[in-house]
């Protein structure tokens, strides 16, 4: 696997080159002269950019691409951002680099993807057995701590407005689903860690420029599992709070959800929130 930029391009040969409007774009190469490549691009226009600046393009990824990165043959940026576009247009949000999940958040609502019914499907399969998918991550740990009696980490990461919130809703919902009490009496554990989430939102999240519910912390959420693997406990810890946006905004941003849903409450409940 290669992930360097092509060294030795010859006329004829398949390539990647940057691109001011959509990143990048492939081409053919046409001309070779030391140091400079001549490049006729798919949209139409010849470019000439230097031998470092190019990048081998694979020509047998088919058209809706690979379900994991690993199986390219090249494994640079403009070849990972065409084949996570690919899987987009085909409405696949989620794509494998081994056993790493990459999401591409779609901004809209998906609930057929994680109904109880995918649930079951995922549970027990072999990881990669099937398509890429949160479930799937949740359930090799899950195993892997159940098998291995060991302590399990799943790192949900990415920027702003990625889906890193949702995406560990999906992940708890998951592990819920696998360590999850038939209802008795009350509440039970799981349900108590699901719905400690939208409580901890409206402390810790708020409007940005780049999206309308972003965390603005962060968190370490601790499931504990009995021996049979059943929850029996949790613990859920916040960290790094953006405390400067609490008197101090930007237009157009917002404080914390909480303060809003204050303004908006009744006033007795207004008044018992301040005397707590």
């Amino acid at each position: 696997m290669a992930a360097v930029a092509a060294a030795t391009p010859i006329v004829g040969s398949h390539v990647w080159v940057e691109d001011s409007e959509v990143a990048w774009i492939d081409g053919e190469v046409l001309e070779v002269h030391g140091e400079e490549v001549k490049v006729l691009c798919t949209s139409g226009k010849t470019v000439v950019v230097k031998v470092s600046c190019i990048y081998h393009k694979d020509t047998e990824v088919p058209p809706s691409g690979v379900d994991d990165m690993t199986k390219l043959a090249y494994l640079h940026e403009p070849g990972v951002l065409e084949n996570l576009r690919s899987r987009y247009d085909i409405n696949e949000i989620y794509t494998y680099t081994g056993n790493i999940l990459i999401a591409v958040n779609p901004f809209v609502k998906l609930p057929h993807l994680y109904d109880t019914h995918m649930m079951a499907q995922y549970k027990g399969a072999a990881f990669g057995e099937l398509s890429p998918h949160p479930f799937a991550v949740a359930d090799a740990a899950y195993r892997f701590m159940i098998n291995e009696r060991i302590s399990q980490s799943i790192l949900v990461s990415g920027e702003s407005g990625a889906g890193k919130t949702e995406t560990t809703k999906l992940l708890m919902r998951y592990l819920a689903y696998m360590g999850g009490r038939a209802a008795a009496e009350g509440r039970t554990v799981e349900q108590k860690v699901l719905e400690s989430n939208p409580v901890l939102e409206a402390f810790g999240n708020a409007k940005t420029v780049r999206n309308n519910n972003s965390s603005r912390f962060g968190k370490f959420v601790e499931i504990q599992f009995d021996q049979r693997g059943r929850i029996s406990g949790a613990a859920i810890r916040t960290y790094l709070l953006e405390r400067s946006r609490v008197c101090q905004l930007s237009d157009p941003e917002r404080n914390y959800h909480c303060f809003y849903m204050l303004c908006a409450a009744p006033q007795e409940v207004v008044g018992f929130f301040f005397l707590r």
